[in-house]
């Protein structure tokens, strides 16, 4: 689920804490990793708002292929069609693998998980506003306290390889 901001300024101090979390937690993956039996690769993927028809993604696929070949007159009317329609952003999954078994972890869930105090209660609620862990932001500064950021995307790692099937 997309994050909902209850304003502007939150909209900003995710901003802020978005990037950094995304850096602690791939950092503490691959640490999790290097000391593990599962083998882990990175694999983008196209997130859609819902309710996008197929018919829509069909269409964005089509157009993106044909933008990759286009003359300089065919991409303008090839982006003019592709801003009429409704475009997804960029997804990143972990993919754990070990001997037959596969997991996939959602990287921005997790970002969302460590910026957000109430994000897992608001993926189960239409249209819940997600509220900002303020404590993650140095008060006197406005700037990330990287070490609570650090403590935060660190547990959140470990939960996931201690949740993983055993062997």
């Amino acid at each position: 689920m997309q994050p909902k901001f209850t304003d502007i300024t939150s909209w900003g101090q995710a901003e802020i804490l978005m990037q950094p979390a995304f850096i602690r937690i791939i950092d503490h993956i691959r640490k999790h990793l290097d000391q593990s039996t599962w083998k882990g690769t990175y694999k983008e993927v196209l997130i859609w708002s819902g309710g996008t028809s197929e018919e829509t993604k069909a269409a964005f696929t089509a157009l993106q292929q044909q933008l990759a070949t286009a003359s300089p007159e065919e991409a303008s009317v090839i982006e003019n069609a592709l801003a009429d329609i409704p475009n997804p952003y960029p997804g990143y999954l972990l993919c754990l693998q070990q001997q037959d078994r596969e997991v996939s972890v959602d990287l921005w869930e997790l970002c969302y998980q460590v910026c957000f105090r109430n994000y897992n209660q608001a993926i189960h609620q239409e249209n819940a506003e997600v509220e900002i862990d303020t404590s993650l932001i140095e008060e006197d500064t406005g700037d990330v306290d990287w070490n609570l950021l650090d403590a935060k995307a660190k547990h959140l790692v470990e939960e996931i390889f201690v949740n993983l099937p055993s062997s």
